[in-house]
């Protein structure tokens, strides 16, 4: 697709970064002021809201227009996960869908501000991506990398996350609760993991890097063994959210004794 096919719309699916607003970059910034249209679910959070209108208010062009959808509900812990997340998505697409449909005319561009990187454990690439598929007149995607929460994490904790010549897994909390820590891989990022799966791995040779709210001013901190410091995480980790009443939360899992090359 050309540029300059005016009966195509483009939209932008940007990542600006784990919470800082100094986290985004300037191709990000470019691309917010590319944009006429942003499309937002609102999940009613203020923090999050905030940050996504601070960010506008700097890059944005005076005249952009904000379309706002209330957010899917979602059963968290159903009998069938997949069935549950794929239904969602279903919803999620046509929310999407109905809103580029309404709001953005040919030619125009519009844009979805996601957190950290569109392409970890983010669906919005893969829904819109979709929503184009089937979309007249023709709908151009295009992402827009961001600093994961993941990079947030080895930053605020001064890491490396991995060891010379070793692999690192990224993974989710539900994942991790269902196998627990893998013996041949010795570095493990944990994302989405609400249930806290790493209080319960029976392992005595593990570190932990956890962080929540990178780069916001709510930003928390815990490392140390594993063993010593999960009932402090978990205490932690509750008390903030009653506090916010919301947690993003990510953290490493490092194995000890592994030689440096």
């Amino acid at each position: 697709m050309s540029e300059h096919d005016t009966a195509s719309r483009t939209v932008l699916v940007i990542g600006i970064g784990a919470g800082d607003p100094e986290h985004l970059t300037l191709q990000a910034a470019a691309a917010i002021g590319r944009a006429e249209v942003f499309f937002e679910i609102d999940k009613g959070i203020a923090d999050l809201a905030g940050l996504r209108a601070t960010l506008l208010a700097r890059h944005a062009r005076p005249d952009h227009r904000v379309v706002t959808a209330p957010e899917i509900p979602r059963e968290r812990d159903p009998a069938d996960y997949r069935a549950e997340v794929a239904d969602w998505q279903a919803a999620r697409a046509g929310a999407y869908a109905a809103m580029i449909t309404a709001a953005l005319p040919p030619g125009a561009v519009g844009a979805f501000l996601v957190w950290g990187d569109p392409a970890l454990y983010d669906g919005t690439l893969r829904l819109l991506q979709g929503v184009a598929s089937r979309t007249d007149p023709p709908l151009h995607v295009e992402s827009i990398p961001g600093i994961s929460s993941v990079q947030a994490l080895a930053a605020a904790h001064g890491l490396i996350l991995n060891r010379v010549g070793e692999p690192v897994l990224v993974t989710t909390g539900r994942r991790l609760a269902e196998r627990g820590m893998p013996r041949d891989v010795p570095d493990v990022v944990v994302m989405l993991d609400g249930r806290t799966a790493f209080a319960d791995l029976p392992d005595t040779d593990l570190d932990i890097y956890w962080g929540a709210y990178l780069g916001t001013p709510r930003q928390v901190l815990v490392a140390g063994d594993l063993r010593a410091v999960a009932d402090e995480i978990v205490a932690v980790r509750a008390a903030a959210r009653a506090e916010a009443g919301w947690i993003m939360d990510t953290y490493l899992l490092r194995r000890r004794g592994i030689s440096e090359g």
